[in-house]
């Protein structure tokens, strides 16, 4: 019973023993509830602050795209070397082992093909069907400059207000439609009001020339996205002078 056990002077208070108030591991997320930042350390190595995600969401407007036209045979696989997994909830649902064991980012905009204006998009997958597949982070696509840029903000911010209610963490998504520049002043630009608007951490390209302030003038992690496909040894050279440059890790399919 309490009462007896009390009377006992065996305790060991830590008197004089300052509390301990570590700060969190990732950038700009140490205020964050705990369990923002319990699904960000399922996502982000906690000893490195890296993660290698892997993204097979392409499908939602691309369709089969190559290579990953049986996901079953060609992303499972490679599910052990992953960090995190960036898919929509149908390929989870559908072709990925529950079992598997890897957090989830779970891509929730779409709307469009492309066949049609890649910006206009809307809120495709709710705050309860993110829950019901356990994800770690929502993914949402953000066209600035874009045609539909208004409306994909609003999709943005609509996920954030969601999550920020239960605990999950959106990721926003830079998405470069045909018209405009890949440089590293409009990468800063989208990337900071992203990350403005609420966005936990940022996904957008690397670029040669300025990546650096890129990373500097968004405060909160970024990871960078694949692009167009490259040749094996290009892409881990760009992978390395990304992460060489700041960013927090990569997400390539």
């Amino acid at each position: 019973m309490p009462d007896a056990d009390d009377m006992k002077d065996e305790k060991d208070f830590g008197i004089g023993i300052p509390v301990q108030s570590s700060g969190f591991f990732l950038k700009g997320s140490n205020a964050l509830d705990w369990g923002m930042k319990n699904r960000l350390s399922r996502i982000f190595n906690p000893v490195t602050g890296r993660t290698v995600m892997l993204a097979f969401d392409h499908g939602y407007f691309q369709g089969p795209t190559t290579g990953l036209e049986r996901m079953d045979l060609n992303i499972v696989p490679l599910i052990p070397y992953a960090d995190a997994l960036m898919a929509t909830r149908g390929a989870l649902r559908t072709c990925i082992p529950p079992e598997s064991g890897r957090p989830v980012v779970l891509r929730c905009s779409g709307g469009q093909s492309i066949l049609k204006e890649l910006s206009n998009e809307l809120v495709a997958v709710d705050l309860e069907d993110a829950a019901r597949m356990n994800a770690s982070a929502m993914a949402v696509q953000v066209y600035i400059g874009g045609e539909y840029e208004h409306q994909s903000i609003r999709n943005l911010v609509t996920v954030i207000n969601s999550g920020n209610r239960f605990g999950i963490p959106t990721l926003g998504v830079n998405g470069v439609g045909k018209d405009l520049v890949r440089d590293a002043r409009y990468l800063g630009l989208a990337a900071r009001i992203v990350a403005e608007l609420g966005a936990h951490f940022v996904k957008t390209y690397f670029v040669e020339s300025g990546f650096e302030r890129v990373v500097a003038g968004c405060p909160v992690p970024i990871v960078v996205a694949g692009g167009k496909k490259l040749p094996e040894l290009e892409a881990l050279s760009m992978a390395y002078k990304a992460v060489n440059q700041g960013a927090a890790g990569v997400d390539m399919g």
